[in-house]
């Protein structure tokens, strides 16, 4: 269709610019289109302008979401993102996908990850069971935290990001940027996550981690057991086991690496990290999260209300396995 419109462009140009020089029926015949099928195109030209203003206006609303908070977003984010307007936009992700075409907007595709493995230089025998199994999104929020580090490049140097993600809301429970690889930033992570959420954490919550030295060290396993919280370990060398921490920071790093490269100093890539943080855990909508953002759905899940005005809002989702199936045997008594 778009190349038959080309075709009624070309004629409807050549008329204009050539008129009484050539015969439309000939054009029409040279172009392999019906005389009729023309005079429709030029009658339906108001139309054609009414639609492409339209798609001008709805398409400054999808740049409007696209910018905002200066993080790239694919169509269906943007989809979300308009849904979170007062009052909300819906807009169909066809269109959506339509109009980025149209004008020219991509989202950055995710490149793999170079920095996925810690270094493993010193080691114990402290290791603990995978009790895990991958199981991620089975026990309802606060069951499951994954823990990792990944490198920051950035000046010649390195800055090291330590996290604990709710494997169920996708929230970053706690993290902590270090200039070095010391064990001290990952035990503070885990102080973090105790002071501010241990409310909210249970008698059955594990931490998993891979097999790296931070985690099998003798500072980090006592705050562990200090917390009472229980340990699961990946596989070793099986980033799958820890897939939601390892997406995380491959999503992080394709939205935060451009502005990483223009830092020089430690505390400009501090400011980058807890914008990407503040903005992931509050307005980086999740599809699979009801499309809310990782706290919205925390909130939505231990609330049982849905914050989107929106025809036919959904349920809170079931929690698909008991707690006592989390690697543990759990006791009847109140």
């Amino acid at each position: 269709m778009e190349k038959t419109s080309y075709k009624y462009e070309v004629i409807h140009s050549t008329l204009r610019d050539s008129p009484g020089v050539f015969n439309i029926s000939v054009l029409c015949e040279l172009a392999g289109v019906s005389r009729s099928g023309y005079y429709a195109w030029v009658k339906a030209a108001p139309l054609r302008k009414a639609r492409e203003e339209q798609d001008k206006s709805d398409f400054e609303i999808i740049l409007t979401i696209y910018q905002k908070r200066g993080y790239a977003k694919g169509a269906r984010s943007i989809y979300m993102g308009l849904l979170h307007l007062n009052p909300p936009v819906v807009m169909n992700i066809k269109k959506i996908r339509r109009l980025m075409k149209k004008f020219n907007l991509f989202c950055p595709i995710r490149k793999a990850n170079p920095y996925r493995r810690m270094a493993k230089a010193i080691k114990t025998s402290n290791y603990a069971d995978n009790l895990l199994q991958r199981e991620f999104e089975c026990y309802g929020p606060r069951y499951v935290l994954l823990t990792d580090i990944t490198y920051i490049p950035y000046n010649g140097e390195f800055a090291y990001l330590s996290t604990i993600l709710d494997a169920y809301t996708k929230q970053i429970l706690a993290y902590v940027l270090s200039g070095s690889l010391e064990v001290d930033f990952v035990k503070e992570t885990v102080e973090i996550l105790i002071r501010e959420h241990g409310i909210s954490l249970h008698k059955e919550t594990l931490i998993h981690s891979d097999q790296g030295s931070h985690y099998t060290s003798t500072t980090f396993i006592k705050i562990i057991e200090d917390s009472n919280l229980r340990r699961s370990m990946s596989r070793r060398g099986n980033c799958w086991d820890n897939s939601p921490q390892e997406s995380f920071f491959g999503h992080m790093k394709d939205h935060i690496s451009s502005k990483v490269k223009e830092c020089t100093e430690f505390q400009q890539v501090q400011y980058i990290v807890d914008d990407y943080i503040d903005y992931y855990n509050n307005e980086a909508y999740v599809w699979e999260l009801c499309m809310l953002s990782p706290n919205e759905y925390y909130k939505f899940i231990t609330t049982g209300v849905y914050p989107l005005a929106i025809a036919n809002p959904p349920k809170v989702p079931a929690i698909l396995k008991r707690p006592s199936e989390l690697g543990i045997k759990q006791d009847n008594t109140d």
